[in-house]
């Protein structure tokens, strides 16, 4: 029982600190919400790519797969493992690798937007 509340200990200050920087960033800087998303994404994407990521990952599991950062991780797993089968599967490797979460995104999105009621804003 103990291991399960130090794994989600582990994975509630991970996932923190990685939004902790992005407050930072919000707050420190002039840079907009999608080029701090951008960042973070290139960031699990190269962090991966030095092996880096995973690492992270087996530590805070959730904590480091939930961020975006944890889908430029999937991006660049998938076109490592696309790689062994040439250019194309390069290419196309981190896109199937992250088909299953755009997927999910989009469904879900567009059930939200079916059963909301949109409202305008008033100035």
């Amino acid at each position: 029982m103990w291991e399960i509340i130090f794994m989600y200990i582990k994975a509630f200050f991970v996932g923190g600190a990685i939004c902790m920087i992005a407050q930072i960033l919000i707050n420190v800087t002039k840079l907009t919400s999608g080029r701090i998303l951008v960042i973070f994404m290139l960031a699990g994407l190269i962090l991966q790519a030095f092996g880096v990521y995973e690492y992270l990952i087996d530590f805070a599991g959730a904590g480091a797969t939930v961020p975006i950062s944890g889908f430029g991780y999937l991006l660049a797993q998938g076109a490592i493992s696309g790689a062994k089968n040439g250019l194309f599967g390069a290419i196309t490797g981190g896109l199937k690798s992250a088909s299953a979460g755009i997927t999910a995104a989009i469904v879900f999105s567009l059930i939200v937007a079916l059963i909301s009621r949109p409202k305008s804003k008033v100035h």
